[in-house]
């Protein structure tokens, strides 16, 4: 037996036992005649002494040990001496007093600290080289192991509401829907192609007709687009779909499910339980982005009509130009230096918004609930008037010491620039609490709109989703206006999930695909399965896509979802550890029936 116990299980009451450990050596400190190795596996650190009169040979082997060797150390467990506990530890207050110290592997000095202070330091390009001594980190394996207890969690949740769980197949037909498609070549049928499933969306709408009734998969997807912190090509998300549901019914399901993980796998604090639900208009106007943060205030207001017709141009002509200005506060930012200022109005420009106009509040209204010129610090005031001015403070809600802050463009620059700065806000006046989990519906997306570049509507989210009841006869006059029976769940300003009820009459799909601009050959071509599958007694039916990773790295205070994983790509989509995407030799592509252009080749 190579080991009897984990390096984090024995405590006092173990005293006396003989036990075996193996583990990599996360520490050794010498001290002459007694040397302390700290051992380390994935479930935790225990002490080891060595005395060179009681032990020689162990000792001896102790002496020759390094970082990261893997050793088995055969020992007594002992209780620390008083005063030499260490409550950081699980096993602070027991030692193995070692009787055996065998080195199993040597190992080469790593390439970046896997244990101490330094660690937070290292290139993450170093790190995804080397993942497999990066996963040794603490940090790392806690995710990992976080990252289990939140899937096995969800299967047990599931499990307990009569789910089915059902795998679905990896290699599937190419329907664009969104990103790019990763198509594999087939061998057997040249010329022909799979495409690896952008989500099992197809597949579970015809589990549903199928009269499975309750499905849901762990499900691998793989999107070729363009990466970011959330984004990788290939990540897992929780796959689920109902039969005879409406949009309450999906809702209450995983509000229960991420209000029980949280409790069960976090420390954090749900701030408002039920979720709110915010419109997308709303999220949108109050917020900029559809997947607003609400751990903090600072809503955007909107002046455009106060500001229409006055004497600062850049206000008023962006108004008459159908623009927007609009604005958010800086709470008790009105006495900021210029340069403070500046480096706000270059945080803006990299969102496309020209500049920053300011109004400082530094003064109280008077009788008549003016605020005074003397009140007011800004390099835009003396071109507002009075009325303007007081119309501005009264839509912003600004008090007395906070500063507004302004941007004028169309409505897209605007909303993209005061989402952005909004949260910059949040971070430098310390308004986002750390240790709070802050959930919340988003509800009434439209359901199409309209690609200028490609002078064509498209649907939002995907074209499977169905319009609202009420919205089914604008399809074809109105089509901006239909809202959509689909939802988004948002958690700390991150979009962990989305889903829909969706369109389960063939005719229905048909009009929409038609709406989105699809010839009947190419609905035949590529969806003709699911509108022939929708004739044979297809069930209301609905679900929704929960981002494991995200999820995960919520949780774990991740910045990146590459940190909750256990082989990441880099944003560039590549794999430093395996240096893949790599060439084929010219025997596979031949097989595959694929000729490499001499321009493409490395």
């Amino acid at each position: 037996m190579l080991k009897t116990h984990t390096c984090g299980e024995l405590r006092v009451e173990d005293s006396g036992k003989e036990v075996v450990l193996a583990g990599w050596l996360n520490r050794r400190r010498d001290h002459g005649g007694l040397i302390f190795l700290d051992l380390r596996d994935r479930f935790g650190l225990t002490q080891v002494t060595i005395n060179s009169d009681e032990q020689p040979a162990a000792h001896a082997a102790a002496s020759d040990a390094r970082s990261e060797y893997v050793l088995q150390v055969k020992g007594i467990v002992h209780q620390r001496p008083e005063g030499f506990e260490n409550p950081d530890l699980a096993t602070g207050q027991i030692e193995v007093l070692a009787t055996e110290v065998t080195i199993l592997t040597e190992s080469r000095t790593p390439p970046f600290y896997l244990s101490g202070a330094k660690t937070d330091d290292v290139d993450e390009a170093l790190r995804l080289k080397y993942r497999y001594l990066d996963l040794r980190r603490p940090r790392l394996t806690q995710n990992i192991i976080l990252r289990h207890d939140v899937v096995r969690y969800i299967r047990e949740y599931l499990y307990d509401r009569h789910f089915l769980e059902i795998e679905t197949p990896i290699l599937l037909k190419s329907t664009p829907e969104g990103a790019r498609d990763f198509v594999v070549p087939s061998r057997l049928h040249a010329g022909e192609f799979y495409a690896l499933p952008q989500s099992p969306q197809q597949m579970k709408q015809l589990l549903m007709v199928a009269g499975m009734e309750r499905y849901f998969q762990i499900a691998r997807c793989f999107r070729d687009e363009d990466l970011r912190a959330d984004r990788q090509p290939e990540f897992t998300q929780l796959d689920l779909e109902m039969s005879f549901v409406d949009v309450d019914d999906i809702r209450n399901l995983i509000e229960g499910l991420m209000i029980d993980l949280s409790g069960k796998v976090s420390q954090k604090q749900i701030v408002q339980i039920p979720f709110p639900v915010i419109s997308y208009d709303e999220a949108v106007d109050k917020y900029g982005v559809d997947r607003p943060d609400i751990r903090f205030g600072c809503r955007l207001f909107n002046i455009t009509d106060v500001v229409a017709g006055s004497g600062f141009a850049v206000f008023s002509n962006t108004a008459a130009s159908g623009g927007q200005v609009k604005g958010v506060i800086y709470p008790g930012g009105a006495e900021m230096s210029r340069r403070e200022i500046d480096e706000l109005t270059d945080f803006v420009k990299q969102y496309g918004a020209k500049g920053l106009a300011w109004i400082g509040v530094t003064g109280t209204p008077d009788a008549d609930g003016h605020l005074p010129a003397d009140g007011l610090r800004s390099q835009i005031t003396k071109f507002l008037t009075p009325e303007e001015i007081d119309a501005i403070v009264a839509r912003s809600e600004a008090k007395q010491g906070d500063l507004i802050l302004l941007v004028a463009d169309k409505p897209s620059v605007v909303a993209q620039s005061l989402a952005n700065l909004r949260l910059e806000i949040g971070k430098r006046a310390n308004l986002i609490d750390p240790n709070i989990l802050a959930f919340c519906w988003v509800l009434d997306f439209p359901l199409v709109e309209y690609n200028e570049d490609e002078k064509r509507w498209e649907a939002v989210h995907h074209p499977f989703t169905s319009a609202k009841d009420e919205d089914w006869h604008k399809l074809e006059s109105d089509p901006g206006s239909v809202k959509a029976k689909a939802y988004d769940i948002v958690l700390n300003g991150w979009e962990i999930g989305g889903g829909s009820i969706r369109i389960h009459r063939s005719d229905n799909q048909a009009r929409l695909f038609k709406r989105i601009g699809l010839a009947e050959s190419e609905i035949e071509a590529r969806f003709g399965h699911i509108i022939e599958a929708f004739q044979y007694g297809a069930p209301p039916h609905g679900g929704i896509a929960l981002g494991i990773e995200r999820v995960v790295a919520l949780y774990a205070d991740a910045t990146s979802i590459r940190d909750v994983m256990a082989f990441p790509k880099t944003a560039a989509g590549t794999d430093l550890m395996l240096d893949a995407p790599s060439p084929i030799d010219e025997r596979q592509l031949v097989e595959l029936h694929i000729r490499v252009r001499d321009e493409d080749k490395k």
